[in-house]
């Protein structure tokens, strides 16, 4: 992975920009996520440098092998990144979800309620179809994120199970789209 970040966006929409991750995303990705609130459905932990590094890394591996991951959005012509969302594939440890197409998307609570995660999830949903073919994506999302469960069912995506972690975690609500 580049220290710098790529010379242009992978895919521009009205209002965005969306990139592959660079190793220079790390200290914006934690700024993103470090928000208690923004934090709430993401299983609740603290943000931590390690854990963050890890998910930059992971989504990073994700483009490197299969081809397409999380895209770090920035609004047109800035630096910060505002939301990092698309699909990627990773390995959860629940069926269903490992080893398959995964969305999902972060907004900061500052851009909360202006329409980012629909505008960026139907752009990259669009390219992955394009560029990968229509197949099926799983999703995960916290029971009581009703704002992210609106976003899933607009998206096309329908519930297919629950997943119970463990008697004090929240339930996660598992979805799957095609």
């Amino acid at each position: 992975m580049n220290a710098s970040p790529p010379s242009s966006p992978l895919l521009v929409t009205d209002l965005l920009e969306l990139w592959q991750p660079s190793a220079a995303d790390l200290p914006d990705l934690l700024a993103l996520i470090e928000d208690e609130e923004t934090r709430r459905f993401l299983g609740g932990r603290p943000a931590s440098l390690q854990d963050t590094f890890e998910r930059l890394h992971r989504n990073a591996g994700s483009w490197a092998l299969h081809g397409y991951g999380t895209f770090m959005v920035r609004t047109k012509g800035e630096r910060k990144i505002i939301a990092n969302c698309g699909v990627f594939r990773s390995w959860r440890g629940i069926s269903g979800l490992d080893d398959v197409p995964e969305a999902g998307w972060i907004v900061h609570r500052d851009w909360w309620g202006k329409g980012v995660a629909s505008e960026v999830m139907r752009a990259a949903l669009a390219w992955f179809d394009q560029t990968h073919g229509p197949q099926r994506i799983g999703c995960m999302i916290e029971e009581g994120n009703v704002a992210s469960e609106r976003l899933a069912a607009a998206l096309g995506f329908v519930e297919y199970a629950r997943h119970q972690p463990d008697a004090e975690a929240r339930a996660l609500v598992l979805y799957e789209r095609g």
